[in-house]
């Protein structure tokens, strides 16, 4: 049998998959952005020490190649190899001046061309960091240092120096461009890496909570399954948390086919135990004379109808409660149709039939039976000759029963009496009265309705909307 396509719904916000999505994503968002944060000032702080590092160096670098003579005054007999200390403003720059006065060199790295390193003057006995303004109006690394070089004694022919111990201020500085560009390079890289990999994460967590509830899906499909008649309990496998929830709901499925099915069976034994005296109270004043009589006959003939009428009815709900009970419609229409053919077949009676196969009503079958095999009792009864019963799809989940007769046909008023009294036109027609009433109340309680007009030959129109179940293919 052919089932229904079910699309998987959206992720709604009172969905358990749109609060776990939701939840997995904030958390996902949280823990990438702080990762983002930890890292870039991670690789920052490890830039700028690697460029402390690098300045220290330089700096002891030039304290290592410069000397004092004889006079006092700085000299470098071994000048810096490094040519980032030639390029002019090159972004290095290394500057040696008296401490006392920081801002007059007295030797610089050609890089600086004539311009000079700005420093506070202050006393700097070991290496301290800082942050000045550079030639080109850029920021700089600093570091520098206060240390005093003591001079030679004397002079290589013997003859003493007129210098001494003197304090100077070395600096090294360095622009900060390069470390911020590769700042800006890493952290580019790492968001774009990050947001990417959190795109991933988010795409896999809405895979995730998918596929784990999944099988909740699948228990909510198969219910639909089972109502609409295409199954009769759950089945497939289930997880282990699932599984005992699938359990429960078949036993609930079983449970509430026996208990319909207890009440059926009441309903039928009480039907008998009411008929039973009915019947002996109608034979008793059969062929008898008198008021008393005509009385009892009458509303032994009221009980009758009375008694048919709610026991359909209590019957019909019974049944109509039924969870996926699913009748063919084909067969039962063939059977009534053979039955009615030979019953007045003495009248010259035809019911010629027009119903595809593989349709189902979703409801009972005796319902169905009822339905359909009062209607055509009834057109059969005031046909002049040919009766015509055809069943269609009307629409998606609808199913329509037509049934057309050649007879005489009723005006409004008397199709108000036979539904809603269910009022008897003619007595000499056989039966309770009770049909047409009966076929309109057994398909309210299943959701559907009847309808009656005139048809094309003059006759009788009466036609079920009822609910089906898809198409078996």
């Amino acid at each position: 049998m052919k089932e229904l396509p079910i699309p998987t719904p959206m992720l709604r916000t009172n969905s358990l998959a749109f609060r776990l999505t939701v939840l997995a994503v904030i958390w996902s968002v949280l823990g990438l952005a702080a990762g983002v944060l930890v890292l870039s000032r991670v690789f920052r702080e490890s830039a700028e020490r690697g460029l402390d590092n690098r300045l220290v160096a330089d700096l002891e670098s030039v304290i290592a190649v410069t000397e004092l003579d004889c006079e006092g005054t700085i000299v470098m007999p071994r000048p810096l190899a490094a040519e980032r200390f030639f390029n002019p403003f090159s972004g290095w720059y290394w500057q040696i001046s008296a401490a006392g006065t920081p801002a007059k060199p007295l030797k610089k790295s050609p890089s600086l061309a004539d311009q000079a390193l700005k420093s506070e003057p202050r006393a700097t006995s070991s290496v301290r960091m800082g942050y000045i303004t550079g030639p080109k109006q850029q920021q700089l690394r600093l570091a520098e240092r206060d240390i005093s070089f003591p001079g030679p004694d004397e002079t290589e022919d013997g003859k003493p120096c007129i210098g001494g111990n003197a304090k100077f201020r070395i600096m090294v500085a360095a622009d900060l461009q390069d470390v911020e560009a590769d700042i800006a390079s890493f952290t580019n890289t790492l968001f774009w890496s990050i947001v990417i990999l959190g795109a991933g994460l988010i795409g896999a967590t809405i895979f995730q909570v998918q596929w784990g509830l999944a099988p909740l899906d699948q228990v909510s499909k198969s219910l639909a399954n089972i109502r609409a008649g295409r199954a009769d309990k759950l089945e497939g496998p289930f997880p282990a948390e699932i599984e005992p929830l699938a359990e429960e709901l078949n036993a609930l499925v079983a449970h509430n086919a026996e208990v319909v099915s207890r009440a059926r069976t009441h309903v039928g034994n009480l039907a008998h135990f009411l008929k039973t005296p009915l019947s002996v109270l109608a034979n008793e004043v059969q062929g008898a004379t008198g008021p008393l009589a005509e009385t009892v006959a009458r509303q032994v003939q009221t009980m009758r109808r009375q008694v048919d009428h709610y026991l359909a009815r209590a019957r019909t709900v019974a049944s109509a409660q039924v969870i996926g009970a699913r009748t063919e419609v084909a067969p039962v229409i063939s059977d009534l149709a053979r039955a009615l053919n030979k019953i007045y077949s003495s009248r010259g009676i035809h019911v010629e039939k027009h119903c595809p196969e593989g349709m189902y009503f979703r409801g009972d079958r005796s319902d169905f039976e009822e339905m359909v095999g009062n209607l055509l009792d009834n057109a059969c009864k005031w046909a002049d000759g040919e009766v015509t019963v055809t069943v269609a799809t009307s629409k998606p989940g609808r199913l329509s029963v037509l049934v057309v007769d050649d007879g005489p046909g009723l005006t409004d008023e008397q199709k108000k009496r036979v539904i809603e009294r269910g009022e008897r036109l003619d007595e000499s027609k056989p039966g309770s009265g009770l049909g047409l009433g009966i076929v309109k109340e057994i398909a309210e309680l299943y959701g559907g309705q009847l309808t009656l007009g005139r048809a094309q030959a003059g006759g009788l129109s009466a036609e079920l909307d009822l609910p089906s179940v898809e198409r078996v293919v």
